[in-house]
């Protein structure tokens, strides 16, 4: 299965969910990372943080949506609706959720400051990404329906997020 995070930017958060997905997934799921309008560079403590958190950033690099190297099976939107975002909207025929998770690259403040608002977003990315692999996957990879529902649920759960369509 191939899941797609999906943002506007392709520097923070997206790059954050697919690496940490990468790093937990077990064989057979790939996640992958795009924007609509990306950036051109991954922020710099994006890969810090992976980096401290023990998670390969090697390869990572802020790509279109228009170049993805397979169709994904999931889309995964990660703009954070509390941010005033507006998430882009894959057109493909996808299982879809929205995870919204705030920009940390619009953080300000301290250094400590921004950094926190990083681990926040990775914090929740993750207990998202954690929570998804925790499920009977093989057995939600024949019943996209059902795989749908749990995507939905999670939306809810950690992201606060109503389900998609």
């Amino acid at each position: 299965m191939n899941v797609l995070f999906l943002c506007t930017g392709n520097s923070c958060r997206s790059i954050l969910a697919e690496a940490t997905f990468n790093h937990l997934a077990p064989e057979g799921w790939q996640a992958m990372s795009a924007g609509s309008k990306p950036t051109g560079q991954v922020h710099p403590r994006s890969l810090a943080l992976l980096e401290r958190e023990g998670i390969p950033t090697e390869g990572f690099f802020s790509k279109s949506w228009d170049n993805l190297p397979v169709t994904p099976d999931i889309v995964i939107t990660v703009c954070g609706n509390a941010a005033g975002e507006t998430c882009p909207a894959y057109l493909g025929p996808a299982l879809r959720a929205h995870w919204g998770v705030d920009d940390p690259a619009k953080a300000a403040g301290t250094e400590e400051e921004i950094n926190a608002a990083f681990t926040q977003a990775y914090r929740t990315l993750r207990e998202g990404i954690e929570t998804l692999l925790a499920l009977p996957l093989d057995d939600l990879r024949q019943d996209p329906s059902a795989l749908k529902a749990k995507l939905d649920y999670i939306s809810i759960l950690k992201f606060k997020q109503p389900h998609t369509k």
